[in-house]
C-alpha cells in the first residue's frame, strides 16, 4: 500500500526556515503563462528543493527568459522501474496533460533523459494545507467549508472526465499565491475504462471499503475521501486512525466514528452521507451525482459558479514576500541528487512518449 510518492507522509514536520530566496525579486507584471510552450532544461535555473519523496523530488525552478517562477518534478528512471511504477507516472503526465481546472496544478512541460524524467509544474507558492491544519490543530467551520468547495469543483470536473483521483489527503492540498486550492500529485490518478479500476494504491487513513476489499473501485473513492478530509480538518485528526494500517483498515470496514464537539450538525450530516460503506448509497454516487454534495445544508445559498470562478475570499492567505517565496515549504538537504545511474534503450522506450 504505497502513500504520495513526492508530499512527504503522516509524519509532522514544522514549515521550513526562512531561505535567501525570499530576497529574489519577483517576476515582472504580464509574464506569459508558459502553456505550450517548448522548454530546454538549459532555460531553466534551478533554484532549492521544496519536496523529496521515492522517486526523486520537486525543486523551484526559474525560467530565465521570462523570471517565472515553476516546479521541477524530477524522477529517477531506475526507482521507478526498480518499484514497478512506471504505469502510474506514465498516467500522470498523460492526465496532466489533458485537464485544465483552477483549482488543479498545470503540467507546463515534460521531458527525459536517461536517468531522469521531468515534469515542470505551475508553482503553489503557500505550500501544503497539511501544514496549516497541523498548525491551527483543526479548522474553523468556516475554513474548512472553503477548501471542502474548492476541492469538490476540482474533483467534480475530473470525474466528468471519467478521471478518478485516488490520493486526496491534506498534503496533496497546495495553496497558491492567493491562498486558493492547488490539487497536485496524480501519481494515482486514472482514466476510467469500464468505470472500475482494480489497482490497490492510496494511504491508509483515506481508503474507501471498496478498496481495502479488492472488490474494484471507481470514482465513489474519492467521494469516501471527501469525507475523511472534512472530517480530519474540523476534528484535527482522521475518524479511522490506528498504529498499525491492518488496525486502520478494520476501523473502516466496521465504520464506527466519534464526533468531536468541534463538527457541528451540517457538517455532520454531509460526512455521514459521504462516509457511507455501500458505494452505492454514497452522496456523490447515486442518480443525482455530485448534486447531492453541493445541495448539502453544509453549502447552504453558495453559487457553484463563483466557486469555480475562484470569486470567494479564502481564509488563509499565504505569508510570502513574492511568488518565488518557500518559506512555507520544509527544508531539505541540496545532496548531489543528480548522480542517479542512467538505464539501457530498452528501459526507455517505456517513456518514449514522456
Amino acid at each position: 500500500m504505497a502513500s504520495s510518492r513526492i508530499s512527504k507522509g503522516r509524519n509532522l514536520k514544522k514549515s521550513g526556515s526562512s531561505s535567501k530566496l525570499k530576497d529574489l525579486p519577483p517576476p515582472p507584471p504580464g509574464s506569459n503563462n508558459n502553456d505550450h510552450r517548448k522548454y530546454d532544461l538549459s532555460d531553466l535555473e534551478l533554484l532549492k528543493t521544496v519536496g523529496t519523496g521515492t522517486f526523486g523530488r520537486v525543486l523551484l525552478t526559474r525560467d530565465k527568459r521570462t523570471k517565472d517562477y515553476m516546479a521541477l518534478k524530477v524522477l529517477t528512471i531506475a526507482d521507478i522501474i526498480k518499484l514497478k511504477q512506471e504505469d502510474h507516472v506514465r498516467d500522470e503526465k498523460a492526465i496532466l496533460s489533458i485537464i485544465n481546472h483552477p483549482f488543479i496544478i498545470k503540467l507546463h512541460w515534460t521531458y527525459h533523459n536517461d536517468t531522469f524524467l521531468y515534469m515542470l509544474l505551475e508553482y503553489a507558492c503557500g505550500g501544503e494545507l497539511f501544514t496549516y491544519l497541523r498548525n491551527s490543530g483543526h479548522f474553523k467551520d468556516e475554513t474548512s467549508r472553503f477548501y471542502a468547495m474548492e476541492i469538490i469543483s476540482a474533483i467534480d470536473y475530473l470525474h466528468k472526465e471519467n478521471i478518478v483521483y485516488r490520493d486526496l489527503k491534506p498534503e496533496n492540498i497546495l495553496l497558491d499565491l492567493e491562498g486558493h486550492v492547488k490539487l497536485t500529485d496524480f501519481g494515482f490518478a486514472k482514466k476510467l475504462v469500464d468505470n472500475r479500476t482494480w489497482t490497490l494504491c492510496g494511504t491508509p487513513e483515506y481508503l474507501a471499503p471498496e478498496i481495502i476489499q479488492s472488490k474494484g473501485h471507481g470514482k465513489a473513492v474519492d467521494w469516501w475521501a471527501l469525507g475523511i478530509l472534512i472530517y480530519e480538518m474540523l476534528a484535527g485528526f482522521p475518524p479511522f486512525y490506528d498504529e498499525n494500517p491492518f488496525g486502520i483498515y478494520e476501523k473502516i470496514l466496521a465504520c464506527k466514528i466519534d464526533w468531536p464537539k468541534s463538527i457541528g450538525a451540517k457538517p455532520k450530516k454531509l460526512i455521514h452521507g459521504l462516509l457511507v460503506i455501500d458505494r452505492t448509497k454514497r452522496l456523490g454516487c447515486m442518480r443525482a451525482g455530485s448534486a447531492d454534495i453541493k445541495n448539502a445544508e453544509w453549502f447552504e445559498n453558495i453559487d457553484w459558479d463563483h466557486v469555480r470562478e475562484r470569486q470567494l475570499t479564502p481564509p488563509i492567505v499565504p505569508k510570502l514576500s513574492h511568488p518565488g517565496d518557500t518559506r512555507n515549504f520544509d527544508e531539505y538537504p541540496e545532496e548531489n541528487w543528480q548522480s542517479a545511474p542512467s538505464v539501457k534503450a530498452d528501459v526507455l522506450k517505456l517513456f518514449k512518449d514522456f
